[in-house]
């Protein structure tokens, strides 16, 4: 059987093997978001360019202010809804990364105090008579720190529900408006 100093040694090296891992498939996921994001904007950049050349070309073109105009209302539309594809798929990119970071953090704690909770076990089967009260409030304190992460981790969860609810909102208004000003510009 180990003695105690061991065990701590022991925890405490496995734990930080287990953080370093974690924090590595962290990074990971973080720059697997981040070049998504990049490959996005890139594409975005490009297709923006494109298109603006184009618009120009015709707006150059145009024979009156009318035509002007009507090819100016005729964009809006269009370019709204590549607007509204674009903050999708950014939305779609960031909470795919977040989910992922969750899931991961959430694993890694529980994993992490499942360790704990075990070490406090073995070491209470040792500890000397006389010392349940210690025991029992380094319990309670484990206790505790696992009740707020799991209100921090509703929090942020409700947060991005928030989130995700105001930029569908915010997509449905501008949708309407630029619907507004297209079918506006054509009257």
């Amino acid at each position: 059987m180990y003695t105690t100093p061991e065990q701590f040694i022991a925890a405490t090296k496995a734990n930080l093997e287990n953080q370093f891992a974690s924090l590595t498939a962290l990074n990971k996921k973080a720059f697997e978001g981040l070049e998504q994001i990049f490959a996005l904007n890139v594409s975005a950049a490009k297709a923006t360019i494109e298109e603006s050349t184009a618009t120009a070309k015709q707006l150059i073109g145009a024979k009156d202010p009318q035509e002007f105009l009507a090819l100016t209302a005729a964009q809006a539309k269009p370019s709204a809804e590549k607007a509204l594809a674009y903050g999708r798929h950014l939305a779609s990119i960031t909470t795919t990364t977040q989910a992922e970071f969750t899931k991961a953090v959430e694993a890694h704690i529980a994993e992490t105090n499942s360790k704990v909770v075990a070490l406090i076990d073995e070491v209470t089967k040792n500890a000397p008579a006389g010392s349940e009260q210690a025991v029992t409030a380094l319990k309670s304190v484990i206790g505790n720190i696992n009740a707020g992460y799991e209100q921090l981790s509703k929090t942020s969860k409700q947060a991005i529900q928030t989130l995700e609810e105001n930029l569908a909102n915010a997509t449905q208004q501008f949708t309407q408006a630029a619907e507004k000003t297209t079918t506006r510009a054509k009257k």
